[in-house]
């Protein structure tokens, strides 16, 4: 049993100790086709995906980030940002070497030359809606029948909150939409019928109802209980 968290707790980033849990098991159950992440940042999220990977079929991760940071990292710290260095440490630390391909571009970049078939793959790069939505149309058409996609940060950002709203729970090609904490992912097929639709719209109003009870004021106690039921349906 790999201890996830002593990877999750020394490598920097923005990944909560259940969305690494996810995208271990997303990645465990890959049966064909490699994995790809669009957007590193230090490697938190690759580690995790490598992980999981080498407990199932092995599937290369190909890992796409420039290394320059997002415009949102960018604004932070003043400019841009060098993270390939701390990057390869983090992936050298946790032993996955073998598994992970980092590829030094950016999604736009790198598109047009990746020829392999996508069992996996994790959008986590620009969070404004045109740059999301640009990722997503560019990159689907490589994932398998099967095969799941996923996005970051789709509770608090508007861009890819939007995405998933219009291309995962109202499409006819995607179906059991989940999420875990800010983590939407679906299952791509040829096309959904009418139960997984209605399936997506409710899973879609889960979560509304999710977001909103994380912003009330209401006394933890309850609020706990109000989250596991939620968590226990989504």
């Amino acid at each position: 049993m790999i201890d996830l968290k002593k990877y999750l707790d020394t490598v920097d980033g923005f990944l909560t100790d259940k969305e690494g849990g996810l995208l271990f098991k997303l990645a465990q159950h890959v049966k064909q086709g490699s994995v790809v992440e669009i957007g590193s940042w230090k490697g938190k999220s690759t580690v995790c995906l490598a992980l999981g990977s080498r407990e199932g079929s092995k599937s290369k991760v190909f890992a796409i980030d420039p290394h320059t940071g997002s415009p949102e990292h960018q604004d932070a710290f003043g400019g841009k940002v060098w993270t390939f260095d701390t990057f390869k440490e983090n992936i050298k630390r946790a032993q996955v070497e073998d598994i992970v391909v980092p590829i030094v571009k950016t999604s736009g970049d790198a598109v047009n030359d990746f020829q392999k078939d996508i069992g996996l793959i994790f959008i986590d790069g620009a969070h404004e809606y045109e740059p999301v939505k640009k990722d997503f149309l560019e990159w689907e058409p490589k994932v398998l029948l099967g095969g799941i996609i996923a996005f970051h940060d789709t509770v608090g950002w508007a861009g890819p909150r939007k995405v998933v709203e219009e291309y995962l729970y109202n499409s006819n090609h995607f179906k059991n939409v989940r999420f875990v904490d800010s983590i939407t992912y679906a299952t791509k097929v040829d096309k959904n019928n009418f139960f997984d639709r209605i399936q997506n719209r409710y899973m879609f109003y889960v979560r509304n109802v999710s977001e909103y009870v994380r912003g009330l004021s209401i006394p933890k106690p309850i609020k706990k209980i109000g989250k596991i039921i939620l968590e226990s349906i989504s």
